[in-house]
């Protein structure tokens, strides 16, 4: 019979598990970033969808030059980002911790 794992090991592989990783998040933000594609990783599904549109509706409107304003705006929420990537990964992680431990 194998001796089973504590709980405090159970919960550290849990942890291990789900936990977000600064790293990968920062590549994702760097090669999706302007679709929110980091954002979703992080569990800010909302602003990460929103920003996914709001690229996308800027792509289109490019074809009448409209666009470029949106994609500008884009722009910028993505250099911000790069910013609030550590503490977005964070709190990820907090969220993670509360959600195990509840």
């Amino acid at each position: 019979m194998t001796p089973r794992p504590s709980p405090d090991v159970l919960a550290r592989l849990r942890y291990e598990a789900g936990s977000h990783s600064v790293v990968l998040a920062y590549l994702i933000w760097f090669f999706l970033g302007y679709g929110g594609v980091h954002r979703m990783y992080l569990g800010r599904w909302i602003s990460g969808l929103i920003m996914l549109a709001l690229f996308g509706v800027s792509l289109l409107l490019t074809l009448v030059f409209v666009g470029y304003l949106g994609l500008g705006v884009i722009m910028i929420w993505w250099v911000v980002d790069a910013l609030l990537i550590p503490g977005m990964t964070r709190r990820a992680n907090y969220r993670l911790i509360d959600r195990l431990s509840g």
